[in-house]
């Protein structure tokens, strides 16, 4: 049986340049079944029915030798203390001390493979949100909020471990009604009847209680979704936010959102409450009942002293299972709810088609952009200038084949004050907004793209191919948390002596210098602890070690200052000679070492030279040119200065390097 970890084959991904074999497809039975939350709950568990399987059968072992205690303890009493049988007391206290060391064992030997489950369930969850995520790419966030995505990886990773270690106790503790109920019908059908009709009343009790434990749970996983998404945004932007004074608000806001996240999980605990006491209760009068009709049944003489403390053993026994199956029902519905948010996630599907015709990406090609009329020619160093910055970001995003666009994610979420018909229409419409967006994002990457190589569009290109061999970065990619060596270099495929040449290239020896340990030094999430400025030539270096044909960069050096930005310019011309490369930028130090330089008016190429030539004539380049110098003049007063991360309009270019 294997335990962990277990393999994720969903959402096959694209080949790596140090693995050109394309991964196979996954199979049907590998990709979740996301047509609803409990078809996607019953196929999670299905897929660990290993260890489901040994799990209830120590859970039914486990109860079972718990449940047939009473009735040895009842012999014991009426065949060896009643008869004054030593022996057969002996006997008899040797069987319950079997069965309480079978009990032991397998309370044991369960608890640890329902741990080994619930781990598995974790990493399962992480898996198929990761690969969704990297399947998917730069346009998940387009579709579903960062928050809602790590509540998922997170929060509800765990709800699926504890809903499979619920249900394995809760087969346990079905058998062990049963089991009970037949030895009660055996000694006494009347209280046999009571208990097999008392049992499955107590437990549908819980009924009215469902629905508003239900709504009341996923009130408090949304807003917790929400303050999860604040925390990331915060955690983002915060040395934005303290560089205009703005830490406080946003700080006042995540307090607002957290005490709502309170109140919610005060009203879904206040009904969890409910049905824990109502388990209590039920519990209790189950016992009560039992042992007063035991007493009459002995009175009558229908029944001995031994089963009488039998029927006595086996109501304050059967509290046990009624409560497991009231802590079933929560964690189940827990589990719906969990399933719900992680089905959304899961749904999303990637617009990307496989082409039926495509063809092999060209060598050394030159690029056309038909929208802006740009042109890059193959082996050239060609600098893009715009009076607005997100034109250029969006030029990157075709040539890269990137949906276009930074528009904010759409909420999965209706008003929670909606009730009934309001509701069920609020989630329609949500749901007719969301496939509509799903829609439109198939229909764009799918038709002629627009940008050509070498006359070629480049929707006729195999993607994986594409990815592997073009590569775009801007200043909004991450550092992950690592080594140097695994952040520079995160395929491994590179010698220490190309590591160091890229680190050299983008003037980064300092941050080596910096981190204990050099390349196997640590670096924390985002690069914290690192300037904006170090974090960005970090960046620029993995791009560069990737060594693609066509590399393309959105303002690589938007947060170094004037020195360390020429030696950077001048060290990316000399290393990137020969081949493809377009930049981004309005930095005099970068648009010195172009080949080419092409100005960009609303979005449409006007001009194009070198540097010198459109400095002396063309006035508008000039004053864009000399614009983006007087926007930080700081950059002059104090070259030397690493400059706080600034924020850089770009639309959602993504950085595979």
């Amino acid at each position: 049986m294997e335990t962990f970890p277990p393999r994720i084959h969903a959402y096959g991904l694209p080949s790596v340049a140090a693995n050109p074999t394309p991964r196979p497809l996954p199979t049907a039975d590998e990709r979740p079944d996301v047509r609803s939350p409990l078809r996607f709950l019953l196929w999670f568990l299905g897929r660990q029915w290993k260890i489901l399987v040994l799990s209830a059968l120590s859970s039914v072992l486990w109860f079972g030798s718990s449940a047939i205690t009473p009735w040895m303890f009842g012999r014991a009493v009426d065949t060896g203390i009643g008869q004054r049988d030593l022996p057969a007391a002996l006997g008899w206290a040797g069987w319950m001390l079997l069965a309480v060391s079978i009990g032991v064992f397998f309370g044991v030997f369960g608890h640890t493979i329902v741990v080994a489950g619930w781990v598995v369930s974790i990493y399962r969850t992480v898996g198929l949100i990761s690969r969704r995520a990297l399947s998917m790419g730069h346009v998940l966030p387009r579709r579903t909020p960062t928050g809602e995505v790590l509540s998922v990886a997170g929060g509800d990773a765990d709800t699926f471990g504890a809903t499979q270690e619920v249900l394995t106790r809760a087969i346990g503790a079905v058998s062990a009604f049963i089991f009970v109920t037949v030895l009660v019908l055996g000694e006494s059908p009347k209280l046999g009847l009571v208990v097999l009709v008392a049992a499955p009343l107590l437990v549908g009790a819980a009924a009215p209680f469902l629905r508003p434990l239900q709504a009341a749970r996923t009130k408090e996983r949304t807003r917790s979704s929400e303050l999860t998404g604040m925390a990331t945004d915060i955690v983002a932007g915060l040395r934005i936010l303290r560089g205009i004074g703005g830490e406080k608000t946003f700080g006042d806001n995540y307090v607002r959102q957290s005490q709502h996240v309170r109140r919610a999980g005060v009203e879904a605990g206040a009904w969890q409450s409910a049905v824990d006491a109502l388990a209590t209760l039920l519990g209790g009068l189950l016992l009560v009942l039992l042992t007063w009709l035991g007493v009459r049944e002995v009175l009558a003489g229908a029944l001995s002293v031994g089963q009488l403390i039998s029927f006595f053993g086996y109501a304050v026994y059967l509290v046990w299972p009624v409560y497991t199956m009231y802590e079933f029902v929560q964690k189940w519905v827990q589990g719906l709810v969990a399933a719900k948010k992680t089905v959304v996630v899961l749904g999303q599907s990637a617009p990307w088609k496989a082409g039926t015709d495509t063809v092999e990406l060209p060598r050394d090609a030159v690029i056309k952009d038909e929208q802006s009329t740009f042109l890059a020619q193959p082996g050239q160093l060609t600098v893009v200038v715009s009076s607005l910055p997100d034109d250029s970001a969006a030029l990157a995003d075709r040539i890269g084949r990137y949906l276009t666009g930074s528009e904010d994610p759409v909420s999965h979420e209706i008003d929670e004050n909606l009730k009934g018909r309001a509701a069920k229409r609020a989630r329609a419409e949500k749901a007719a907004e969301l496939a509509a967006l799903a829609q439109a994002d198939e229909e764009r990457a799918n038709r002629p793209w627009g940008v050509t190589y070498d006359g070629i569009d480049v929707s006729r290109f195999d993607l994986a191919e594409f990815r592997r061999r073009v590569l775009v970065s801007d200043t909004s990619a991450m550092i992950f948390a690592g080594t140097l060596q695994q952040l520079v270099d995160p395929l491994g495929r590179a010698t220490r002596e190309q590591a160091e040449e890229a680190l050299r290239v983008a003037s980064a020896e300092d941050v080596y210098d910096l981190v204990p340990g050099g390349w196997q030094g640590r670096i924390d999430e985002r690069g914290r602890g690192l300037s904006g400025g170090q974090r960005q030539r970090l960046v620029l270096a993995r791009a560069l070690l990737a060594d693609p044909e066509v590399l393309v960069m959105v303002e690589p050096t938007s947060a170094v200052d004037a020195h360390t930005e020429a030696r950077i310019a001048t060290r990316l011309a000399e290393a990137r000679r020969g081949r493809t490369t377009i930049i981004t930028t309005v930095s005099p130090l970068v648009l010195h070492v172009a080949d080419e330089v092409v100005f960009m008016v609303d979005g449409v190429c006007v001009e194009r030279g070198t540097h010198h030539d459109l400095m002396q004539h063309s006035p508008a380049y000039r004053s864009v040119v000399e614009r983006g110098i007087d926007d930080d003049p700081a950059a002059i007063e104090h070259p030397l200065r690493d400059h706080a991360l600034l924020p850089t309009p770009s639309g959602a270019v993504q950085d595979h390097s």
